[in-house]
């Protein structure tokens, strides 16, 4: 019965496409539906963070970080002269910093504070339960739409990306479990660790399946992982989920490898509608990046990454 709605939702899209004016956001989608929300179920509450672990100020995921100007120096005169391959060692502030915190606020939620937009779009629009491996599930959902784009950079390069954002995503959330969750046993985090590495895996294949097959394959494995193959779900709020997966995807699909490998990509929020690119838009897109990437001349801006694909 779940796998012919799930089959609808194409049917359904395709006429909206065909019909409608405006193409809606996936917020708006989702907020639709007027049917009723069964939460799930839980033998106990989720446990809650005790307290929120501060970003650390030499990451690239606070924007207020200031490298001092003799360090910058140092660093440019360091790579003139050994000649140090930026399009490999950027790899790590660029996804293991700035792509790093592009998938972690994306469902972050603490108790008492204020939600961003895309957290209400998970938590309240979609109905999803406020807990860790929720959100767990939601930052590797997010993981998988960038590693696609990683995977189609020259695969030195693009291996580099994915291991430094999956790696940094693993010691953030050993970090949280020991100082927000207040787990105290390193045996039982390093067993939690083997748990989410094993849903990560899978939650890539199944993905894969679906970014290699159609939209119905795609909700499937959404249904599965992001809304825990819940039998009461709303069609319409899967839908809307497929949909700001595949509008993420095209922006990507849109962005060179270099525009890419400089952290030049942000994820669009639930709430905004992403419109397909007239040939037009991209060739004055590709050539203001173009301009903006002739402006940078430092050592440590040298790349061979392309600019026109």
């Amino acid at each position: 019965m779940l796998s012919r709605q799930i089959r609808g939702i194409a049917t359904r899209q395709a006429l909206r496409q065909a019909s409608a004016k405006t193409p809606e956001a996936p917020a708006e989608l989702a907020q639709e539906s007027h049917l009723p929300k069964h939460p799930q179920q839980f033998k106990k509450p989720p446990r809650q963070p005790k307290k929120q672990t501060p970003l650390r100020p030499h990451e690239l995921e606070d924007p207020n970080y200031k490298m001092s100007g003799w360090k910058q120096k140092l660093g440019q005169g360091i790579i003139k002269v050994f000649g140090i391959d930026m399009d490999r060692s950027r790899a790590g502030p660029v996804a293991g910093s700035w792509y790093f915190g592009e998938c972690k606020k994306q469902a972050l939620v603490y108790p008492d504070e204020p939600m961003s937009e895309t957290a209400k779009f998970y938590y309240e629009t979609l109905g999803l339960p406020k807990s860790f491996s929720q959100w767990f599930q939601i930052t590797a959902l997010h993981y998988w739409i960038l590693s696609v784009r990683m995977r189609a950079m020259p695969a030195k390069y693009g291996k580099n990306y994915q291991q430094k954002l999956v790696d940094r995503i693993f010691k953030d959330m050993e970090l949280r479990m020991s100082e927000e969750l207040k787990i105290n046993s390193g045996r039982i985090i390093e067993n939690y660790q083997k748990d989410y590495h094993a849903q990560l895996l899978g939650s890539v294949m199944s993905y894969d399946e679906g970014l290699a097959t159609d939209d119905i394959t795609l909700a499937q494995a959404l249904w599965r992982n992001i809304f825990n193959g819940d039998p009461n779900i709303d069609m319409r709020h899967l839908e809307a989920l497929v949909g700001y997966v595949r509008a993420q995807l095209y922006v990507l699909s849109k962005m060179s490898d270099r525009e890419f490998g400089f952290g030049k990509f942000s994820f669009v929020p639930p709430n905004e509608v992403v419109v397909p690119l007239t040939q037009a838009q991209e060739s004055e897109l590709r050539a203001k990046a173009k301009e903006e990437f002739a402006k940078m001349t430092l050592p440590s801006q040298k790349s061979v990454l392309s600019l026109d694909e």
